[in-house]
């Protein structure tokens, strides 16, 4: 595995997380000239360190282009709130109203879109309090596993502002990653029993269910490792990106626990809000490295991952894959010849300009790409400990003949369960494009 290396490009800074924009619409730009200043407040006192919170905070900012964006979560007997300003506002920030708006957003549990706060303000609000200045606010609820609002994602602006159908929706689905932020938080708060743990926090790090790819079969397959009481850090996802293209990842966080998690968390959505902007895999790559070195840490972590965009065509899926550190895809094809696809890469959250390398493979009739984790090909034999390794896959896979998608992931997890006598020690992930 490369380590080390220097790549001869200039990685632009990312935003995310972020969610898919309503068709037609266009993100918002934020101004290259902008300098943030942070204000974090928790009740009267100030918050010692970031925490994910005001990252989000700070995305949202940023997304959206606004002078101010807030996360603010219900305490028993406070508020907690974590600003980020990228503009000066003439108030003590966050305002006496807009922390009422906020409040009425979790009151009431629904959204409140403000163009205008000249004409748009509920008739609740006395007009006499409005802060000067303040002339267009948004937010979203922030909810806990149980569905209860708990907590808001709001921005504010300085001037009037037509809230874009992108806009609406890209503050909705940062509210939906503060809401993960609150059910982790709530896992681990009442996660004494360390299975009932482990499985809460995969339901909350891995997509419930795959999307469906028009002309395309994908499926995937998890397997927890040891005894199903350790917290993930291998992870999937599969997602729109720009210009009728889709991203799939597979990826694996080094360690396991609590830390682990949240660097899971903190990958798959930047790699969503990263696929909203390009699709050039190892872009969106060196994205989630700079997100990595970026993030405030007790200690480094580090994620190899693999990542591929796949258009499909009326005859053609088109496909470009980039490795950082992570085993290669199989691609199957139609007659059963198998073949790695692509060139290992630095991993990723190690230094700020990996060697990263796109390849480009195209995918007909009866053709099958597979990606997963070392949990496959380093699960050991119960007879001798000898490793799966990439020759009994690949021979595995050549031999399964045309098969759908779910029976060719189902078909590796299978394998390595009996050849491991049924014990998985190693999490496990198993995701696979099938062109029918």
């Amino acid at each position: 595995m490369k380590l080390l290396g220097k790549a001869a490009r200039s990685v632009p800074p990312i935003v995310e997380p972020l969610v898919t924009p309503i068709a037609g619409t266009r993100p918002a730009v934020v101004p290259a000239a902008v300098t943030p200043v942070i204000e974090r407040r928790t009740g009267p006192a100030r918050v010692p360190r970031p925490d994910s919170f005001d990252r989000i905070a700070r995305l949202t900012a940023m997304a959206l282009a606004s002078q101010r964006a807030s996360v603010v979560t219900a305490g028993r007997n406070n508020s907690s709130w974590q600003t980020w300003a990228t503009a000066p506002m003439p108030a003590d920030a966050p305002s006496a109203v807009e922390r009422s708006l906020c409040q009425f957003v979790i009151d009431s549990g629904r959204e409140l879109i403000i163009d205008d706060a000249a004409v748009g303000l509920p008739g609740e609000f006395s007009r006499s309090a409005e802060p000067a200045g303040l002339m267009a606010w948004a937010g979203f609820p922030v909810r806990d596993p149980g569905g209860r609002a708990v907590g808001a994602v709001c921005v504010a602006d300085l001037r009037p502002r037509p809230w874009s159908a992108y806009d609406v929706q890209m503050l909705a689905g940062l509210a939906q990653v503060a809401s993960s932020e609150v059910a982790l938080r709530t896992a681990l708060r009442h996660g004494a029993d360390r299975a009932v743990l482990a499985r809460t926090l995969q339901q909350i790090l891995l997509p419930p269910r795959l999307p469906k790819i028009p002309g395309l079969q994908v499926a995937a397959r998890y397997v927890a490792g040891g005894s199903g009481t350790e917290i993930l850090g291998d992870f999937y996802d599969v997602f729109p990106s720009v210009r009728g293209s889709w991203g799939l990842v597979v990826g694996d966080v080094c360690g396991k626990g609590i830390l682990a998690a949240k660097s899971t968390a903190l990958a798959r959505h930047t790699l969503r809000g990263a696929a909203l902007r390009q699709t050039r895999p190892s872009l969106i790559l060196a994205g989630l490295n700079q997100a990595l070195l970026d993030w405030p840490a007790d200690d480094q972590r580090f994620v190899t991952a693999i990542y591929a965009t796949v258009r499909p065509r009326l005859a053609v899926t088109s496909v470009r894959i980039s490795s950082a550190g992570h085993p290669l895809a199989l691609v199957r094809r139609a007659d059963g010849r198998v073949h790695a696809v692509g060139q290992f890469g630095t991993l990723l959250g190690l230094i700020p300009d990996p060697d990263l390398y796109d390849t480009r493979q195209l995918l007909r009739p009866g053709d099958s790409m597979i990606l997963f984790t070392d949990g496959v090909t380093e699960a050991r034999s119960h007879v001798d400990r000898d490793f799966y390794g990439d020759e009994r896959l690949g021979k595995l896979v050549g031999g399964l003949g045309d098969q759908p998608a779910a029976r060719t992931a189902a078909a590796v997890i299978k394998a390595i369960r009996a050849f491991s006598g049924g014990v998985v020690s190693d999490d496990t992930v198993v995701l696979v494009l099938k062109v029918p």
